[in-house]
Parts: C-alpha cells; sequence; structure tokens
C-alpha cells in the first residue's frame, strides 16, 4: 500500500481524498509542483525589484485600505500585521478532521505556482499535515467573500509561531511545537501573507468532509429504506426497472436498482400483499432518495472544480508577465451548492421520519409501537418524537444562507456569499440527517422482527444480525436513548467500499 500521496497537477477526487483519509497518507510535493512554487517566487522577487507601481496586496494595504502603498522595508511586517489583524475567529472550535482537510487544501492550491509563496511556508504546511500538528480554527468569522480570511488566518498562524495548536492531544502554543521539532518560524515574504489568508479552504474543506459523509448517508437511507420495506410488508413494484426507464433520472435509477438488489431474496416481498399500494415514504424512495443523488452529483463537481483551484488573490502568471487582481476567492459557486445540499439531504431525514411514523403506527399487523403489551410499555413511540424535532431542526438549517449578503471592508467587499455560514449548517444538518436514519434503523429493525419466521434478503439478515450485536431487541420499555446513541455509533463507524459510494 501506498502511504504516501504526491502532490501536483493530477486532480483530486472524492475517492482519492477518500483514501488520503482513511489510509493516513503523508504528503510530498512533486518535482513538477516544486518548480512550479519557486518559478512563481522567483518571478515575483524580480518584479518587486523593478516596478514602483502599487500592486494590490503585495506593496499595499488590503480591503479598502488598497490604496495605501507601503514601503519594502515593511513588506514582512505588512504580511505578518495581515495575520495577526485577520485571526477573528470565534465560536466552536473545527473538527480537526476538517482542520487537517484545510492543510491539504491550501497546500494543493498553493502548489499551481499562481500564489508567489516561498517553497519553505508550502513544505511547512506539509510538515503541520504529516505530523497532525493541527492549528486551532473557530467556526465563526468567515463572510465566504474575501476568501475565508479569519479561519484561514488562525490556520496559518502557526507558521510565523504564534496562535495554538493541537498536538499529541494536546492544546499548546505553536511556538512550543516550531521548538519540539526545531522548525525555525516562517519569515513572511511579500504577498505570502494574502496568499495563506485568501483562499476558500474553509468552506471546501467542509464541503469535501460532508460530501464523503453525504454519500454515505445516501448509500445507508437505500439500505435502511428497504429494511422498512420490508418490516412494513411494503410491495416491490414501485421499484421495477421499466417504470423509471420512462422517468430516467441517474439517482431514480440508481436508487431504484439499489433496492431490488437489497431485498432480492426476501421471502417477505414475494409473499402475496393484502394492499395495493404502499405510502409514498416507502413508494417513492426511488424519486426522492434519487433526487438527492442527482444533488450530490452536481455539489460533488462544484466542489472538485474548487479543490483543484488556484483561490487567493492577486494572481500571478510569470509565463505570461502578468500580476491580476480579481475575485476567485468569492465563495458563491460553494454557497449555493451548499445550500442545495442542505436542502437534499434535509429530504432524506425528511423522508425517513414519514416511514418510522408509518412503522409505529400499528399498521399492517404490526403491534402498536412496536412493542408488546402496549399501554404498560410506551415502546417505539418517543423515538418517532425525536426523529420529528430533529427534522424541523434541519428545515431551519436548510434555509439558505447564500441569499443574504452585508456590505464589510468599508464599502469595497460589498457583496459576500455567507458560503461559510452555509458550510457549517450543512455539516449540522447532516450530521441529523446521520440521527434520524439511525433512529429508523432502530424502528426497521423491530419490526422486522414482527415478520418472523418469514426473513428478509440474506444481504439485509446479515446487515441486521451485525446491528443486533449492539443493539438487541427490545422486549419491554427500557432507557432507549442508549439505543438511538448505540445506533448512531454503528452508522458512524460502518465501513462502505468507495466503489458502492460514488
Amino acid at each position: 500500500m501506498n502511504t504516501t500521496h504526491i502532490i501536483s497537477s493530477t486532480p483530486l477526487d472524492l475517492a482519492t481524498i477518500q483514501s488520503i483519509i482513511l489510509e493516513q497518507k503523508t504528503l510530498k510535493l512533486s518535482a513538477e509542483s516544486i518548480t512550479k512554487i519557486e518559478d512563481c517566487r522567483a518571478f515575483l522577487d524580480k518584479k518587486m525589484t523593478s516596478v514602483s507601481r502599487p500592486i494590490y496586496g503585495i506593496n499595499t494595504g488590503f480591503g479598502s485600505l488598497y490604496n495605501v502603498k507601503i514601503s519594502t522595508e515593511n513588506l514582512t511586517k505588512l504580511q505578518e500585521n495581515l495575520m495577526m489583524s485577520h485571526a477573528c475567529g470565534t465560536g466552536d472550535l473545527v473538527p480537526e478532521s476538517i482542520v487537517k482537510l484545510m492543510l491539504l487544501l491550501k497546500i494543493q492550491s498553493l502548489s499551481y505556482g499562481h500564489s508567489g509563496v516561498q517553497l519553505q511556508t508550502v513544505m511547512r504546511l506539509i510538515d503541520f499535515y504529516n505530523h497532525d500538528v493541527l492549528p486551532l480554527v473557530y467556526t465563526q468569522g468567515s463572510l465566504g467573500a474575501s476568501g475565508d480570511l479569519a479561519p484561514l488566518a488562525h490556520m496559518s498562524l502557526p507558521l510565523i509561531g504564534k496562535g495554538k495548536v493541537s498536538f499529541n492531544g494536546e492544546v499548546v502554543e505553536a511556538e512550543v511545537v516550531l521548538k519540539h521539532f526545531n522548525w525555525e518560524p516562517i519569515t513572511l515574504l511579500s504577498k505570502e501573507g494574502l496568499a495563506l489568508l485568501n483562499g476558500t479552504q474553509f468552506m471546501s474543506a467542509y464541503g469535501t468532509f460532508i460530501l464523503l459523509k453525504s454519500y454515505k448517508l445516501s448509500y445507508l437511507a437505500d439500505l435502511i429504506g428497504s429494511v422498512s420495506i420490508d418490516a412494513f410488508d411494503g410491495r416491490i413494484e414501485p421499484f421495477n426497472e421499466l417504470i423509471h426507464l420512462v422517468r430516467p433520472h441517474n439517482g431514480q435509477l440508481k436508487t431504484a436498482q439499489r433496492v431490488r438488489d437489497f431485498l432480492e431474496g426476501s421471502e417477505i416481498i414475494t409473499q402475496e400483499k393484502q394492499h395495493v399500494q404502499d405510502p409514498y415514504s416507502f413508494r417513492c424512495i426511488p424519486q426522492v432518495h434519487g433526487a438527492t443523488k442527482d444533488t450530490l452529483a452536481f455539489v460533488e463537481k462544484t466542489f472538485t472544480t474548487e479543490i483543484n483551484s488556484v483561490t487567493d488573490n492577486p494572481n500571478i502568471f510569470a509565463k505570461d508577465d502578468e500580476i491580476i487582481s480579481g475575485g476567485n476567492f468569492h465563495g458563491q459557486p460553494l454557497a449555493l451548492a451548499l445550500d442545495y445540499l442542505k436542502i437534499a439531504m434535509a429530504e432524506l431525514g425528511n423522508i425517513s421520519e414519514r416511514r418510522v411514523f408509518q412503522l409505529v403506527s400499528g399498521l399492517r399487523g404490526l403491534p402498536a409501537f412496536l412493542v408488546d403489551n402496549p399501554g404498560l410499555n410506551s415502546g417505539f413511540m418517543i423515538p418517532q418524537y425525536t426523529a420529528a424535532s430533529i427534522v424541523s431542526a434541519n428545515k431551519q438549517l436548510a434555509t439558505p444562507a447564500s441569499v443574504d449578503s452585508i456590505v464589510s471592508s468599508n464599502g469595497q467587499e460589498d457583496h459576500v456569499s455567507m458560503g461559510a455560514n452555509a458550510a457549517t449548517q450543512a455539516y449540522t444538518l447532516i450530521n441529523n440527517v446521520e440521527r434520524v436514519l439511525a433512529i429508523e434503523l432502530f424502528n426497521a429493525s423491530q419490526a422486522l422482527a414482527f415478520r418472523a419466521p418469514l426473513k428478509s434478503s440474506d444481504f439485509i439478515e446479515q446487515f441486521l444480525s451485525t446491528y443486533r450485536e449492539v443493539v438487541p431487541f427490545i422486549n419491554e420499555d427500557e432507557i432507549l436513548h442508549n439505543s438511538i446513541q448505540a445506533s448512531i455509533d454503528f452508522i458512524n463507524t460502518l465501513g462502505i467500499d468507495s466503489d458502492e459510494l460514488f
């Protein structure tokens, strides 16, 4: 197994990122990337000796201070001041797994040789990644427009020996870790602070992380929904390929195929039915789950484009002898995609909760609230309440963040994306969907037990056998929080091959 990922011009995709994470690969720059970084820096250094005119962010102030010319002897101080003054994050700490993704994606963006950073700056970011030196970054502070300024400032502070990091399970001052590894603080040269702080790596890291989780939950929604179909004594006809070929949305076709595969060989699905149709939450699984899959495909395209791009400002084009100030840091593509993702994933939770409601309603030969002796036992009455409260919260979180904009930097930055807010909302929402699906699994596995001696498919029976090792059948009332939490943990730790996900 290759334990090193080479940073190069080869595009990153979700499967590659997943393998980097799961296999805990270290990072290394390709020779091509090293050459690009060094050539760009050499061009900028030469340009600085021959040009006296103001070049935004290189020898000027920032934002609305773009007209303030900075003397050559103060350029390092300018970059350090930028980093310190912009480290204004607050709120919760960003999860370490996402901070590590921020490092990876910033390294990738700087490796293209259009940002003007020193090679040693990129190498130090790689050192941080490879040794799990993870800066403390906060969830609040980015408008998602001039790049993710505040989060990236916190991510970058340890390069100059400032700020705090998590290392070996402890939070320590960055200078302590630098001394531990005998690393000297980086002396930032012109443009470097701006290259580090401009960029969309906060939004991109969140988006990449939750996309990976969303694909997993999309698969599990199909699987758990299939358990619910058999538990509810549902019909297989709505999953017949013929009806989906005449409305051939890719996600719809894929969902129907998955459900057919999951239920193949089930004794329950093939028994004679007393009912002609199932409720929409069962019958329309291909249409609803499928629409979410199509949304994931769109969001994936947006994010894979972004993580393989240069998103700081200005951009340097050595071969063209150009330094161009533009707006590649603006997070609008990501903000819209994240809002779309929120809506699509919220729907997986909505339809899941409806299946839970049907399963506990005492229909189709199932006992009320899925427990013997109802009345004395409340059974599975309240897990449905919990699911309902979560999907209601998700409806609030799914409200688009990207429709808002607040003027900043004294009017210079007069339209912002709010993509960072969309990212943190999406993170919460998708964790909520995981909880709702865990509650459905809890209910569906309980309901399916009442179909004995008939069995579901071999695949589902094996899946539930593994699940039953951590969540047993409920015979009478007990503290159900424990079973729900165990169900969440089961889903969270369940490994699914990437070939099945993407």
